[in-house]
Order: C-alpha cells, then structure tokens, then sequence
C-alpha cells in the first residue's frame, strides 16, 4: 500500500509515519514544507528504509501537488500539514489560512484529479483522511462531552481555520463523491513535541529551573491524548473508516492545565530530583485571548465502529514522555538554543 502523509515531519505527523514504516510496513510518502515545527530528526531512526522517501514542498504548490500524486500514485492521503499553535495564530492569522484552509482546498483539488483518471480499484479503495481538532467545537462547560455532530463554535485563528478545512473536505466529499474521512482529536502529547506546546515546555522549563507559567487560575481542562495512540487511530480510519463520516479521538484523560503541570513537577522530583520541589516554579500568567475553558471527547463512535482502544493512560503516557525528555537532550536542546527559547507567544499589543 502507498501512503502519502503531509506535514510528516512534524510532531503527530512523524509519529504517524515511524508507525507507518516501521510497524505496518507500508509504503510512505512525506511531503513536508519544513517550517520551524518541522525536525527531520524526528524521522531519523527511519532514514534509508527503503517504504520511506521525503518530499520538501508546500502543499499550497498545487503543480508539485499533482505531480507527487502521478509519481506515487497513492491509495491513500493522511493530512496532517498545518500550522498549530493558537498563541502563534492570535498574532499572526495569516500563515494559518493559508496553510489549513488554502493547502486543503489544494489537496482535495489535486485528489479530485487524481482519481478522476485512477482505475476503478483505486476509486473504489482510495481515502483521503484529513487529521483534526476538537478546537473546531469551542469550549464545555462542566458537563458533556464532543461528539461528532457536535455544533461547531471556534474561538481562536487556529480552531477557526481548521473548522473552515473541515467543512472543505466534507463539502468535496458531498459534491464530488471525494472518499473522505475526518478525524477531530483531543491534545496529543509525547516524545518528539515541539516545545512551544503546554507538556514539553514545562519539562524543558522545569529541567532547566525556569519558571512555569500558567494561563490564568490554571483551570482550563484538556482531554490529553498520547500521539502513539493517535498514530495507530488514524490509521484505522484510513483502513476501516467510512468515506464521509468524522471519527473523534480522544484519550478519556481530563486534567486541568494547573494538575498536569504539577503532575509533570512530581515525575521530574522523583526521575531528576533537585534539592526543591519544582512545584516552587510555577507561577500564573495573563490568560490567553479567547481561552476555553474545557475539552472533552467522546471516543465511542471510533471505539465501538472501528475496535480503536487508548493503550496509555494519562499517567503511563506522560511518564514515557518525561523520561524521554530526559532520555533525548539531543533532540531538544538545538531547539530551545536556536528556534524557541520558551519566550510567552500570542501576546496582544496594548
């Protein structure tokens, strides 16, 4: 089977692709612009296997587009391409439309042609899963949870953004019968993160004795998924998953911002002990713009229609992720000295 994978340097999206390679042993395409959230070490452990090959381009180039899907002639796409980050999106929107908006349209585009001229095998076979958020959903109260008809409510640049592509893709699915599949997840976490992200830049800030910073009262709450679990969903829906339907995926572990953070203080006390609690770091900022205030989602759809189960609880997860932190300064380290330093992002001018 061939796979193509946008945005497969990145975090989930390299995940996505050692599992691919490595476990299911299928045949992986990357196509990655290599922004500042892209790190190719993160793919090293599958460079020079012989199902994997890197394609630098910008998935907006709707020419490169079309000749990688004539080159590899795919059975299927994982779309994972996208600008993330809602600090960087509340000052500076635009990289995000263009990207998460424009960059799907020009996929569903370059699919659309492609299968317009593939054999009936690969029409009947062929799926195209664009990789989600629950952001699209807005904020909970106390109660409830997201489902997939879940009315969708964005508040930041980024949420909106990805609600803008998700309606893309069910739309050409509707109008052009384009095989899609849509997956809506709650926050990932695990090794390889960038450490703009909540987890990795509080292990980092707490390994090097900076402070902890968090929004607010600390009690916005994140249903907190670990990316291997995530990887392996995805690649159910590209198997088992039906052409329109939208599949959520989320760890069943909520946890408040201020709980996850002094989870990760006990982990780093017990693993890498200073003479102080890391606790005595953590300190309370000014809220994010458009903060909301609680995720969480209901799996049962993909649990119970396509046999997906979390292998990670919260505490199992975040433990792995502190010790490979701990395990991996190589990784990380050229990242804090020269990308990101753990500065404060999406600040409004006043």
């Amino acid at each position: 089977m061939k796979v193509i994978v946008t945005g497969g340097a990145g975090f989930i999206g390299s995940a996505v692709v050692r599992y691919l390679v490595n476990e299911i042993g299928v045949d992986v395409t990357v196509i990655d612009k290599l922004t500042y959230a892209a790190n190719l070490s993160s793919l090293s452990k599958i460079e020079g296997q012989p199902n994997y090959r890197l394609i630098v381009e910008d998935i907006c180039n709707s020419t490169a587009m079309m000749d990688v899907f004539e080159t590899v002639q795919p059975d299927a796409i994982m779309h994972l391409a996208a600008e993330t980050h809602v600090d960087r999106s509340i000052t500076g929107a635009a990289a995000f439309i263009q990207t998460n908006v424009l960059g799907t349209y020009t996929l569903l585009e370059t699919a659309r042609s492609f299968l317009e001229r593939a054999s009936s095998d690969t029409k009947d076979t062929f799926r195209f899963l664009h990789v989600s958020t629950d952001e699209v959903y807005g904020s909970l109260g106390e109660p409830g949870f997201f489902t997939e008809s879940t009315r969708f409510d964005p508040s930041s640049p980024y949420s909106a953004s990805k609600a803008g592509s998700d309606h893309l893709v069910t739309a050409w699915h509707r109008t052009y019968g384009l095989p899609t599949v849509i997956s809506n997840c709650s926050n990932n976490y695990g090794p390889y993160h960038f450490p703009e992200k909540l987890i990795p830049l509080m292990i980092l800030n707490a390994l090097e004795g900076k402070p902890l910073p968090i929004y607010g009262d600390g009690s916005n709450v994140r249903d907190w998924l670990h990316v291997e679990d995530h990887a392996r969903a995805l690649w159910l829906m590209v198997q088992n998953g039906q052409p329109g339907e939208t599949y959520n995926v989320g760890g069943r572990n909520e946890r408040s911002n201020l709980q996850a953070v002094e989870t990760i203080c006990e982990l780093l006390d017990e693993l890498h002990p200073i003479e102080t609690s890391r606790r005595n770091l953590i300190s309370f900022v000014d809220d994010r713009p458009g903060h909301d205030q609680r995720y969480a989602i209901d799996a049962s759809k993909l649990e119970q229609n396509l046999g997906w189960r979390a292998q990670e609880t919260f505490e199992t997860g975040l433990r792995k992720t502190v010790e490979w932190y701990l395990e991996n300064r190589q990784w990380w380290h050229p990242l804090r000295k020269s990308v990101y330093s753990g500065e404060r992002l999406g600040l409004l001018a006043k």
